[in-house]
């Protein structure tokens, strides 16, 4: 490869890492068309960017990067290298889980860079498929804030006619 087209895939590469900072590194190599033309389109519908990767160059980004986290995946790029790059963190799992029980055999997981952590090895593929979203995290919170409202007004709304209107009779019969 010649060194202009090299410092043109660094810098696309580069820019990528910006755009989506979480990432995954996994094994595609052994899959055939079908299965490559499957693993592709289930990445688009889940809106996952899936490229392939020269090790070397990948490394140089990391190390370029300066982000001691990041070098953590340094050892992952072993073999051939496909890149799973995501807006949302759990995503790529959970889509490797879901192949997998439709019967692909690849993706493999290596490694994985989401939300500032780096998480290398085949064990943690779990971990990563538990992650809550930005969006579910927020969901839950707001769920948690309005439950008790919730039932406040709900014990008022079933309870307003015998609750409320005894306390009015008790307060007038003291008069």
């Amino acid at each position: 490869m010649k060194k202009e087209l090299k410092a043109q895939v660094i810098e696309t590469i580069t820019a990528q890492l910006k755009e989506t900072p979480n990432f995954y590194i996994t094994d595609i190599a052994g899959l055939n068309a079908e299965q490559t033309t499957q693993l592709r389109r289930a990445c688009f519908e889940a809106g996952i960017k899936l490229t392939v990767v020269k090790n070397t160059l990948f490394e140089h980004v990391i190390k370029e990067s300066g982000n001691e986290e990041l070098a953590l995946v340094i050892p992952a790029l072993k073999g051939n290298s496909a890149i799973m790059y995501t807006e949302v963190a759990n995503a790529p799992a959970k889509l490797i889980k879901k192949l997998r029980k439709e019967g692909l055999p690849k993706p493999d997981f290596k490694a994985a860079y989401v939300q500032d952590c780096a998480f290398v090895g085949a064990d943690k593929l779990e971990v990563l498929a538990s992650i809550k979203s930005k969006e579910e995290l927020i969901g839950e919170i707001i769920t948690l804030l309005q439950s008790p409202a919730r039932n406040v007004i709900s014990a008022l709304q079933n309870a307003s006619a015998s609750t409320i209107g005894g306390l009015v009779k008790t307060l007038e019969e003291k008069k």
